[in-house]
């Protein structure tokens, strides 16, 4: 089988496209594993459908499924404009809903399925977070300090609500973000959507405008807005390369 690598600002995608959908979390532990397969944080699918360009079947890299991931949306968007499945300008359906791309050379765009604020009451050891959904759920605290972040209390909230777990800060008219991911289990260098929740619970809160840079863990730049009842997330993408392997 014929596989691509993808980065998108520090997230790393496995993609491929077939017209068989099927059952794929053993496949995505096995290949997304960083010392016997080719290493990332999810295997993205693509697969036809009869009303958009494609639809995907996204894993985590402990094989389970998510229904969303903004980075990933970007990188999957290049792949189908590059292999020939959709325009640079395109509709497809995931776990969460319809997103659409455009696609600018290595720059690509998605408009990310409307956030939706879950709880904002949520007190844990005295620090106030936010719980929404930006396609899958994001517990959201701002902090003083972007590098103390508690890995071992983000695992526990994790298991608490079953969600992502971020920390922010507004730093001027820029936002920094970190992601504990489930289903990585860990920090990622970029959580596409748990930047746009930072980015929305700031909005909401009148701490940024409707538009703002965000860096991650990994120090690229990404654009985040607010387009109507969605929220734009913009950025820059790599192919890092193809390869054939034998079939797991």
């Amino acid at each position: 089988m014929r596989v691509t690598k993808y980065s998108a600002n520090g997230n790393d995608f496995v993609i491929f496209h077939t017209f068989v959908k099927k059952d794929r979390s053993l496949l995505a532990k096995k290949l997304c594993n960083r010392q016997n397969g080719i290493g990332s944080d999810g295997l993205i699918v693509l697969l036809p459908h009869n009303e958009y360009d494609f639809e995907w079947q996204f894993y985590n890299s402990d094989g389970s499924e998510a229904n969303m991931c903004g980075n990933g949306s970007r990188a999957c968007a290049h792949y189908a404009f590059v292999n020939e499945l959709a325009q640079n300008k395109m509709k497809f359906l995931t776990g969460a809903g319809v997103i659409e791309a455009v696609v600018d050379g290595d720059m690509v765009l998605s408009e990310l399925t409307p956030p939706k604020i879950v709880n904002k009451e949520i007190i844990e050891n005295d620090k106030s977070w936010w719980l929404l959904d930006t396609g899958v759920p994001h517990l959201v605290h701002f902090v003083d300090d972007i590098t103390m972040f508690d890995i071992k209390e983000a695992r526990e909230l994790r298991y608490k609500y079953n969600a992502n777990v971020n920390i922010a800060f507004v730093d001027g008219k820029n936002l920094r973000v970190r992601t504990y991911e489930r289903g990585v289990e860990d920090e990622t260098l970029a959580c596409g959507t748990g930047m746009a929740a930072a980015f929305f619970r700031a909005y909401s809160q009148k701490m940024v405008g409707n538009d703002i840079e965000v860096y991650p863990a990994s120090g690229e730049t990404l654009y985040l807005g607010v387009n109507d009842k969605t929220i734009t997330f913009k950025g820059r993408v790599k192919s890092v390369f193809s390869t054939e392997i034998d079939a797991f």
